[in-house]
Formats: structure tokens, C-alpha cells, sequence
């Protein structure tokens, strides 16, 4: 979670956090307040709600609108697409979130297993031989290399 600050009264304010009404919202937005009401209803941009069912706006939303007004006015590209763009965009964040968690605990269990080798001594380390393929044979190991 981000945090911005010079948010309302100067105090910081969690990107997500939903704390402008529509009419501001719309305001910071460059839109009107029905356009952001059609974008509610089309799933381009959810708003969080009130208990009484009012929108509650994010910084993360209001930048979200700019961000489809944007796509719609400069690059011409339809509501359709917009919402495509923004579902796209939202699973690439997951699949990286999801990659980062997949490499941290690769991290942790590559330490682990270091961690665990380490706590081997040197001397039984160099008497290892790694077995290759299933066999029959055995072997037998005497301490001090078999005198």
C-alpha cells in the first residue's frame, strides 16, 4: 500500500483509501459526475461504498478516471477497450505480485538449503557420491577411508 501525503487536512492518504465523494471525485477528474456514475456501472472504475450505498473514491480511482479519459480523448480508443486495457492491466499486477512471492520464497527455501549444507561438516561433504541410477550393488562405507 502507498501512501501520499498533502491528502484532506494535510494528513497522508493511503492510495486506496476511499475518501472522496463523487462530486469531488469528479471534479479532481476533469468529468462529470454522471460520467463517473457510467463508468461505475460499466465496471471501468469501482468505487468503494458507504453503508448507505454512497461512492467513496480513492486517489487510486481518481487517477484511474484520468487514466480512461486519457485512452478515450488522445488515444481514441472505445469504452470497450478501455475496460479490456484496465482488466489486462490488473491481471499483469497479479501475475507480478505473484512472481514476487514465488521468488521470495524461492530466496527462503535456497537459504534454507544452504543453511543445511553449511551444517554439514566438510569431511562427511567430500565422502559423498551421488547416486545416479538404481542398482543392486552395496556399498560399504568405513570411517577413516576403509584401512
Amino acid at each position: 500500500m502507498s501512501v501520499r501525503a498533502g491528502g484532506p487536512l494535510g494528513r497522508a492518504v493511503a492510495e486506496d483509501a476511499p475518501v472522496f465523494v463523487i462530486s469531488v471525485a469528479a471534479e479532481l477528474a476533469g468529468m462529470h459526475a454522471q460520467t463517473l456514475r457510467q463508468y461505475d456501472r460499466l465496471g471501468l472504475v469501482s468505487p468503494g461504498r458507504t453503508p448507505g450505498g454512497g461512492r467513496r473514491y480513492s486517489p487510486r480511482d481518481v487517477a484511474l478516471l484520468r487514466e480512461v479519459q486519457r485512452l478515450s480523448q488522445e488515444d481514441g480508443v472505445n469504452l470497450a477497450g478501455i475496460k479490456r486495457i484496465i482488466d489486462l492491466e490488473s491481471q499483469v499486477e497479479a501475475l507480478q505480485a505473484r512472481v514476487h512471492e514465488l521468488l521470495a520464497e524461492l530466496q527462503h527455501s535456497e537459504n534454507r538449503r544452504m543453511a543445511a549444507e553449511a551444517a554439514v561438516p566438510a569431511a562427511y561433504r567430500a565422502d559423498l557420491v551421488p547416486h545416479r541410477r538404481p542398482s543392486s550393488a552395496l556399498v560399504v562405507w568405513r570411517p577413516g577411508g576403509g584401512r
